[in-house]
C-alpha cells in the first residue's frame, strides 16, 4: 500500500492540530496519520469482504455500548462514518486538497471499550484543483473545481466505500439506509464547522453526498451552525440513553 503521509499530508496534520489545540482531542482522537506498527490494523477494505472481521467489529460495539445489535451497529456506523470522512474533510477545508478515502488506502482499529475506533489514512490518490503543489504527480487528480472536487469525494466515501459497508451492515441487521445515512450527513456536518467551513460548503458537501434532506443547517444567534437531524442514532436505547445534540427526538 503506498504511504503518502509526509509533505502531501502536511495541511491535514496541521489543521487536525489546530482543531485540538482549539476544541480538545475528543474532535481528532480518532485519527492517526502515521504507525510505527501496524500490528492490529487492518485494512478497510476487508471489512467489505470478510464476514468474521466484520461480525467482530459489530461484537466489539455491542461490548463497547452494552447495546441490542440493531443500535450497536448504528453507532458503529457513526463513530465509523465520521473518523473515515475526517481527514478529506479537513483537507477539503485546509486547502482544497482531499486524501481520498478508498477502502484499501484505510488502515482501521477498533476495541470494545472507548475509543471504539481509529483511522490511519494512507492515501494512494488526492484529488487537488489545479493550483496545488501536486499538480501533476501521478498521485494527484487534478480537479477543474470545487464542483468536481466534491464529486471525487463522493464517489470514493460514498459510492466505493460507505454504500457498500452499509449494505452488509443491513444483511445482518434492521436498520434503513435512512437512518443511517442521517449520521454521516451529520457526522460530515459536525466535522466541517469543527474545521472552521462556512455555512455554504457545508450545504454543498452533504448535498454533493446527496444527504441534504437528512439533516437542516442553520446560523445560530452567536453565529455558529447548528445541525438539526431528521433521524435519530439510536443512542436513545442504551442502558444509559443519550439524547445526540441536533437528535430529532426531543426531550422532555
Amino acid at each position: 500500500m503506498p504511504r503518502l503521509v509526509d509533505a502531501p499530508m502536511a495541511p491535514v496534520a496541521s489543521m487536525l492540530e489546530s482543531m485540538r489545540q482549539r476544541l480538545g482531542d475528543g474532535p481528532v482522537h480518532g485519527v492517526r496519520l502515521d504507525l510505527d506498527d501496524t500490528t492490529g490494523w487492518v485494512p478497510a477494505s476487508w471489512l467489505l469482504h470478510d464476514d468474521a472481521l466484520l461480525d467482530d467489529l459489530l461484537d466489539a460495539a455491542k461490548q463497547r455500548w452494552s447495546a441490542q445489535p440493531h443500535a450497536a451497529a448504528a453507532l458503529a456506523w457513526k463513530c465509523y462514518t465520521y473518523w473515515v470522512a475526517l481527514p478529506a474533510l479537513v483537507g477539503l477545508v485546509s486547502t482544497g486538497r482531499v486524501p481520498l478515502p478508498r477502502p484499501a488506502d484505510i488502515l482501521v482499529q477498533y476495541a470494545d471499550r472507548q475509543p471504539f475506533l481509529t483511522v490511519c489514512p494512507q492515501p494512494s490518490e488526492f484529488a487537488v484543483l489545479p493550483g496545488d503543489a501536486l499538480a501533476g504527480e501521478p498521485f494527484a487528480r487534478v480537479c477543474a473545481d470545487e464542483d468536481e472536487l466534491l464529486a471525487q469525494l463522493r464517489r470514493t466515501l460514498l459510492d466505493e466505500h460507505l454504500d457498500p459497508l452499509l449494505a452488509r451492515l443491513q444483511e445482518r441487521v434492521n436498520l434503513g439506509r435512512r437512518t443511517l445515512l442521517g449520521s454521516l450527513a451529520s457526522g460530515v456536518s459536525h466535522a466541517l464547522i469543527r474545521a472552521g467551513a462556512p455555512l455554504a460548503l457545508i450545504a454543498r458537501t452533504v448535498e454533493a453526498l446527496d444527504v441534504d434532506d437528512l439533516v437542516e443547517l442553520s446560523l445560530r444567534d452567536d453565529g455558529g451552525i447548528h445541525v438539526q437531524r431528521r433521524t435519530c442514532c439510536l443512542a436513545f436505547t442504551l442502558p444509559e440513553p443519550r439524547i445526540c445534540t441536533g437528535c430529532c427526538i426531543r426531550p422532555e
